[in-house]
C-alpha cells in the first residue's frame, strides 16, 4: 500500500474522529467510543472490504510498539497533571484501590470467567490462569474518560472524589500491568508447576523497583534541568518527553515496573518548578489525547466484526461485562474502603460505578497477541466488547448517577483564556480570567475607574477587536471589550 494513501486515510481518520468527538459531547456519547467506531468503519473489515480490501491494516508488532509508546505518554502525563497537594488527603484510599482493588477485581472476575466459559460451553474451555489473564487485562480504570464526560456536562464531584479517582486511575495501571505480564508468563509456561510465592515476589519487586526508579530519575531530571539552560526554549517539552521514554526503557532493563516508574517520574516532575512548565504540560495533554485517539482507532482497525457476531463470543462477553460492572468493581470498592470511615455510602456507590475502561485494556490485549498467548484473539474480542459495554453503560449514565446520588456539583471555574495567551504558575495564589464588558457594567460610567471592580482584582489589559492596550483609570470601555483580569483565588468573582 502506498505511503501517501496510508497518510491520506490516517489524516481523514483523525479529522473524522475529532469531529465525531464534538458530536458525541452533544449527545452524551463518550469520545473514545466514537474513535473506535471510526476505526472499525475504515478498517479492512469495514469500508475497506467494500473498496477491495484497501482499508488500513495494523500488524501485531506495529500495534505493540505504538501501544507501548502511547501507554508511556498517557501515564507520564497523568503523573505530570497530578498535584501532590490534592492527593495528600486521599493517598491511603487511592493507593488501596489502585493495588488491592485491582487484585480483588482480577481475582473475582477471573474466577467467574472460568465458570462462565465452562458453563456456556463457549468457543474454548479456558484454564483458571487464562481466565485470570483475561480479567487482569481489564482490571484497571480510566479516569480521563470519566472527567471528560463530567466536564462536558458541566459538573464536578463532591467529597474529594475527583482527586481520589485521579490517583487510583494513575496508579492502578501499573498494578494491572504487572498482573498481566506475570500471568502471561504463567500461561506460556507449565501452569501446573506454578506456585503463588514466586508470583507475589515478582509483583512486589516490580512495584518497589518501579517506585524507586521513578523517584530517582524524576529527581535527577529536575536537577539536570535546573543546571542546563537550553538555547531554544521549545526544546524543554522535548527534553521532558525524552526523559519520559528514558525512564520507561531503563526501568525495563533494571527489572522494575516500567509503567509505575513513568507515572512516579511524571509525578515528581509535575510537582517541581522548571522552565516552560505550562507549555510542557499543554504539550503532554495534546500527546495524551493523540495517544488515546490512536489506541481506539487502532483497536477499531484490528477488530474482525464477524467474529463478534458468534453468540458463543458475545454472550460470554456480555455476562463478563455485567459481572465487572455490578459485582467485581463494587465488591473491590466495598472491601478497600472499609477502613476509611469518612466516605459515605453514596460516595462508595459512585466509586463503584466509575469503573470505566479506556485505552489500557487494549494495550494489554495487544500484548497478549504479541507474546503468542493461546487464544489471544479471544482475549482481544473480550476486551473489545467489554470496553464497548463499559463506555455505553457507565459512560452515558455517569452524569445521571452523580446527580441521583447528590454528588454532582458545579466544578471550580477553570475557564481558559481565549484572547490572551498567558497563565500564572501554580505557586502564585492568583488566577488570570477573561471578562467581557456588558452594558450592566457600564451603568455608572464607561471609564475603568467608574466600573465596579471586586476587591483584590486588577485589570491589566483590554482587547478591542484585534487591538490590545494597557488601560488606565481614564480608559474608556465599550460593550464587547475583553478584559484580562488578575485576582486572588479567594477574591469575589462577580463583575
Amino acid at each position: 500500500m502506498e505511503v501517501e494513501f496510508v497518510l491520506l486515510i490516517l489524516s481523514l481518520l483523525f479529522f473524522i474522529s475529532i469531529i465525531a468527538d464534538k458530536i458525541g459531547y452533544k449527545f452524551g456519547v463518550p469520545a473514545l467510543l466514537l474513535f473506535l467506531v471510526v476505526g472499525m468503519l475504515f478498517g479492512p473489515h469495514g469500508i475497506g472490504a467494500i473498496l477491495g480490501n484497501r482499508g488500513i491494516e495494523i500488524g501485531t508488532e506495529t500495534a505493540q510498539a505504538l501501544s507501548t509508546l502511547a501507554m508511556c505518554i498517557i501515564l507520564f502525563s497523568g503523573g505530570l497533571d497530578t498535584k501532590l497537594s490534592d492527593i495528600k488527603e486521599v493517598l491511603a484510599p487511592g493507593v488501596t484501590l489502585a493495588t488491592l482493588g485491582v487484585l480483588i477485581t482480577c481475582a473475582v472476575t477471573g474466577v467467574i470467567i472460568y465458570y462462565i466459559f465452562g458453563w456456556l460451553n463457549a468457543v474454548v474451555s479456558v484454564s483458571i490462569w487464562m481466565a485470570l489473564l483475561m480479567a487482569a487485562t481489564m482490571s484497571s480504570t480510566d479516569s480521563a474518560s470519566v472527567f471528560s464526560i463530567l466536564r462536558t456536562n458541566g459538573i464536578g464531584l463532591k467529597h474529594n472524589l475527583r482527586p481520589l479517582l485521579e490517583l487510583e486511575s494513575g496508579a492502578n495501571d501499573p498494578m494491572a500491568y504487572v498482573l498481566t505480564t506475570t500471568l502471561i508468563g504463567v500461561v506460556l509456561t507449565a501452569e501446573a508447576e506454578v506456585t503463588a510465592l514466586p508470583i507475589i515476589q515478582t509483583i512486589v519487586i516490580q512495584l518497589v523497583m518501579g517506585t524507586v526508579l521513578g523517584l530517582a530519575f524524576g529527581t535527577g531530571l529536575m536537577a539536570l534541568m535546573r543546571r542546563v539552560k537550553l538555547g531554544n526554549e521549545a526544546l524543554y517539552p522535548i527534553m521532558v518527553l525524552t526523559a519520559c521514554i528514558f525512564i520507561f526503557a531503563i526501568t525495563y532493563y533494571l527489572q522494575g515496573n516500567t509503567y509505575l516508574a513513568v507515572y512516579v517520574g511524571g509525578l515528581v516532575i509535575g510537582n517541581s518548578k522548571f522552565t516552560r512548565k505550562r507549555q510542557t504540560k499543554s504539550f503532554f495533554n495534546g500527546l495524551t489525547w493523540l495517544s488515546q485517539l490512536m489506541m481506539f482507532l487502532m483497536l477499531g482497525l484490528m477488530v474482525v466484526p464477524k467474529e463478534l457476531l458468534n453468540y458463543q463470543v458475545w454472550l460470554p462477553c456480555l455476562i463478563i461485562s455485567i459481572v465487572m460492572i455490578f459485582i467485581s468493581r463494587p465488591l473491590a470498592v466495598l472491601l478497600c474502603m472499609l477502613p476509611f470511615h469518612n466516605y459515605m455510602q453514596r460516595d462508595r456507590y459512585m466509586l463503584s460505578w466509575v469503573g470505566l475502561k479506556g485505552a489500557v485494556p487494549i494495550i494489554f490485549a495487544i500484548m497478549c497477541k504479541a507474546n503468542g498467548v493461546p487464544y489471544a484473539d479471544l482475549i482481544f474480542n473480550v476486551v473489545f466488547l467489554c470496553t464497548i459495554v463499559s463506555l455505553l453503560v457507565q459512560g452515558t449514565t455517569l452524569t445521571y448517577v452523580a446527580r441521583k446520588l447528590n454528588l454532582a456539583t458545579q466544578p471550580e471555574e477553570a475557564r481558559t483564556l481565549e484572547h490572551f495567551d498567558m497563565d500564572l504558575p501554580d505557586e502564585i495564589q492568583s488566577s488570570a480570567r477573561e471578562v467581557e464588558v456588558t452594558q450592566r457594567m457600564l451603568e455608572k460610567g464607561n471609564t475603568l475607574r467608574e466600573i465596579q471592580i471586586p476587591p483584590k482584582t486588577l485589570i491589566i489589559m483590554v482587547r478591542r477587536g484585534e487591538d490590545f492596550f494597557v488601560p488606565t483609570g481614564a480608559s474608556e470601555l465599550a460593550v464587547g471589550d475583553q478584559l484580562l483580569v488578575i485576582r486572588d483565588k479567594d477574591a469575589e468573582a462577580t463583575y
